[in-house]
């Protein structure tokens, strides 16, 4: 599965991150952050709530939908050598945009997963369709502590619209938005037709 280029206004993800354009020569690789460990996310009494921003702007290193039984370590990435948000390494595993905000900072965190991996074997994402509005997501960082997020809008994109509403924000809030794909496999292009983006806002 690829994810859509940011290089180009005629693809999907056009945009300027935090007020960098983002460029095709800027290249980062992505970094597998340690596991989250020790906290469960199925009874609210086991979540512990970010209090300060400081704890917000953690890096983050696992995201958690309960709803979907979705429990994922996050890697960080930027963008490959051909313009592309780069994407996770593997079908269970997510990545966040590195040039963003983090998760809980004011703006538009990106968080990207895989969808219908290849021999049939699960990804992360490939309920993310299942979503509704009103359900909750949460991110953890490096000391444990969480941000709940609360899904506003799921919304689908062809692969040539314009979608920079995806990277960047300008009400002053936090807000956590989901990527994958969605709709029919192209063979020769190695991508699906669509792209699934789920907007949540910080509780």
């Amino acid at each position: 599965m690829k994810l859509p280029k940011i290089r180009s206004k005629r693809t999907l993800f056009t945009a300027a991150v935090g007020g960098l354009v983002v460029s095709p020569a800027l290249i980062f690789l992505p970094s597998i952050r340690a596991p989250f460990q020790n906290y469960s996310v199925q009874t609210t009494g086991n979540i512990i709530i970010s209090k300060t921003e400081e704890e917000r702007s953690q890096l983050p290193i696992r995201l958690t939908i309960p709803i979907l039984n979705v429990n994922s370590v996050i890697e960080d990435v930027g963008v490959t050598d051909g313009g592309e948000m780069d994407i996770p390494k593997g079908p269970m595993t997510t990545a966040w945009f590195n040039l963003g905000p983090r998760p809980g900072e004011e703006g538009s965190a990106v968080i990207s997963g895989h969808f219908g991996w290849k021999n049939g074997i699960p990804a992360v994402f490939d309920n993310l369709h299942k979503l509704k509005i009103g359900d909750k997501i949460y991110t953890y960082g490096e000391s444990g502590v969480s941000t709940t997020f609360v899904v506003r809008e799921i919304k689908s994109y062809d692969q040539n619209a314009d979608a920079s509403n995806v990277f960047g924000s300008s009400d002053g809030k936090a807000h956590l938005n989901l990527v994958t794909c969605q709709g029919v496999w192209n063979k020769n292009l190695k991508s699906y037709s669509n792209r699934l983006v789920v907007f949540a806002d910080i509780e």
